[in-house]
């Protein structure tokens, strides 16, 4: 392996994430940036971060300006631009070792891979359980594949950790043929994240992964709970698609499947699309209180309104029925529960809500250490003979998929 660098990137519709790692001694970030609204020429914008070797990107030479981005080639050509103005990167075309990519769904694949025509075609089939995502994350692949020719381009699935859920666990009481025939069941997701922290879990309490018992919590726009037994996903409460589960920013969760026939019905006159809208982007907190700032709802809820009283007890109480579920799942043999994401991360409030009264589960929240702990820093916020650990740790989806691309090209 004659390169140093490995180049990871994240794909929306309309946006192009990018970080670039330095793996000659070990692995440390060391540029990232954003593109947003790519095919908007008049509003597209670039906002990078650059740093030196193994030093914190936070606040090192951040930059902004504004490009005109017609796709998502001119715009990784514009994120390349930028790196090659950096000393230590120069020669990115040849210090590639490879570029790995974001990839939400890919049904029942249980790994990362090197892209190819049958990964593409996974990828396209994936398009139908997550249509905003795998789309764009194939333009991204395109766009890496023709400004980097000849570098290996990985696909990181964020379904692929959830692959090892038993039958029991991902099959729907739905007729099986159906199921069989269109690929219907649990998938999951936040898979990257979820890989991240039983690592992370793993070096924190100085306990092998594989016989580690967890609760993982990544909350934050998007949110789900993953139970993990001796290190692998055995539960997860994202389903067919990120839909189900918690409720979230702008999605409902958990919802009798009858309500939806009801609103396809009579509240959307059967406009399928109109239906998908108003259960992903209109519902959550946005159609609990008008807006899915979760901080304005936990500060609201607490000034008495009721309407935010009520909003922030459906949102941890499902968090709550999940972590009570998990519980079980794990015959209460639990190592920790790990609270990431950035509502997670950043709100004391939330973690104070969801877990000041589980003492008799041998959970003892530590209220100094939870309001105390700084933000962007790995804490145990748990009292000191809490039989059940509960740790905050912020996770790096970014290093996770790094480290995946990593491990693909070694194995070639």
């Amino acid at each position: 392996m004659s390169g140093n660098k490995v180049l990871v990137v994240n794909s929306g519709s309309s946006s192009l994430k990018f970080q670039l790692f330095n793996v000659a001694k070990g692995i440390s970030a060391v540029a990232r940036g954003v593109i947003d609204q790519i095919g908007d020429t008049s509003t597209s914008t670039l906002r990078v971060t650059a740093g030196q070797d193994g030093v914190s990107l936070a606040g090192a030479d951040e930059q902004t300006t504004k490009e005109p981005v017609t796709d998502h080639k001119q715009a990784l050509n514009l994120a390349t631009d930028f790196l090659r103005q950096l000393e230590w990167a120069r020669n990115l075309q040849q210090d590639l070792v490879g570029c790995g990519h974001r990839v939400v769904h890919g049904r029942d694949f249980p790994c990362a891979a090197l892209v190819d025509d049958a990964i593409r075609k996974l990828i396209k089939e994936g398009a139908a359980m997550a249509p905003l995502h795998n789309p764009a994350n194939l333009l991204g692949i395109d766009a890496a594949s023709k400004v980097y020719p000849g570098t290996p381009q990985v696909a990181v699935f964020d379904t692929a950790f959830h692959q090892t859920m038993t039958p029991g666990t991902y099959t729907y009481a739905l007729p099986q043929d159906i199921c069989s025939k269109h690929g219907i069941r649990k998938y999951g997701a936040h898979g990257t994240s979820y890989r991240y922290l039983v690592q992370e879990s793993s070096r924190m309490l100085e306990k092998p992964a594989n016989k580690l018992n967890l609760i993982l919590c990544h909350i934050g726009a998007g949110a789900s709970l993953c139970a993990v037994e001796n290190g692998k996903s055995v539960d997860t409460t994202m389903g067919l698609t990120p839909l189900e589960g918690l409720v979230m920013a702008s999605r409902c969760g958990d919802v009798d499947p009858a309500a939806v026939l009801y609103l396809l019905q009579h509240v959307c006159g059967g406009d399928v699309q109109e239906a998908d809208k108003l259960l992903n982007k209109q519902s959550g907190l946005i159609g609990l209180t008008g807006h899915q700032d979760l901080k304005r709802v936990l500060d609201d809820a607490a000034a008495g309104n009721l309407q935010a009283v009520t909003a922030a007890e459906v949102y941890v109480g499902r968090i709550q029925k999940y972590v009570g579920a998990y519980m079980m799942k794990l015959k209460g043999k639990v190592d920790a529960i790990v609270v990431a994401g950035g509502a997670g991360e950043a709100s004391f409030d939330l973690r104070q809500r969801l877990f000041s009264d589980m003492q008799r589960f041998g959970l003892k929240l530590d209220e100094v250490k939870n309001k105390s702990m700084k933000r962007g820093e790995a804490a145990c916020v748990s009292t000191e003979d809490s039989s059940i650990a509960l740790w905050v740790i912020p996770t790096d989806e970014e290093l996770s998929i790094a480290r995946q691309t990593l491990e693909v090209i070694h194995e070639e």
